[in-house]
């Protein structure tokens, strides 16, 4: 629990510090803080989820910036991408302490589709991989109304999402979807074969 108390705490400097200071690169290495001892990690914690939260209010979301993801190099992604992190990350120390937390619809949903915008192998990554999706996934939201359907155009194509359906499909709470997609929970599949090649041209880092 430490660990993920302190990992999160890192998550919040090194964005906080991205979008605060507008940087086209990562902050240097030597900025990064030293690990609080375990009675003060709560402390950090919390003021360093405060000293975020305040940034990214105050930012101009369009403002441009560094990001792991090439396509969105502004505030807006850090931003979006941070709920869908803290959300994933709560459930981790809820779950470890036997306690049920509840991620709500929208915002579950959001993060949904944000993965598959974000973290879908690209055409390089296929080449590198040389492996396939075999064939069409959908995700279907139960309690949001959403469907997202994944898919190649060629077997050397990038991997794209929709809205709509297909087959074979996944289907769960958008809770669930999400969470599932970081393999913290399991849902049946129609076809596994397809879960796992989408598994393995899907990044969780």
């Amino acid at each position: 629990m430490a660990d993920l108390v302190w990992h999160v705490a890192e998550v919040h400097w090194f964005w906080r510090t991205v979008a605060g200071e507008l940087l086209s690169g990562p902050p240097d290495e030597s900025r990064r803080p030293v690990r609080e001892a375990d009675e003060a990690l709560i402390a950090a914690f919390l003021a360093g989820a405060a000293d975020l939260v305040d940034t990214l209010r105050a930012a101009d979301q369009t403002a441009p910036c560094w990001t792991w993801f090439p396509p969105r190099q502004d505030v807006g992604f850090i931003t979006r991408h941070q709920v869908q992190e803290a959300a994933v990350h709560h459930w981790d120390a809820a779950n470890a302490a036997g306690q049920p937390i509840t991620i709500d619809t929208d915002v579950a949903a959001d993060a949904v589709e944000e993965f598959l915008t974000c973290s879908l192998a690209d055409a390089d990554d296929v080449a590198q991989l040389g492996r396939t999706l075999r064939g069409a996934l959908t995700l279907r939201a139960t309690d949001a109304g959403k469907s997202w359907t994944v898919s190649q155009a060629s077997p050397s194509a990038a991997l794209l999402w929709a809205p709509g359906e297909s087959e074979p499909t996944v289907s769960g709470t958008a809770e669930e979807l999400l969470l599932w997609l970081y393999q913290r929970v399991s849902l049946p599949a129609a076809d596994e074969e397809v879960v796992a090649a989408f598994r393995k041209l899907s990044s969780t880092d």
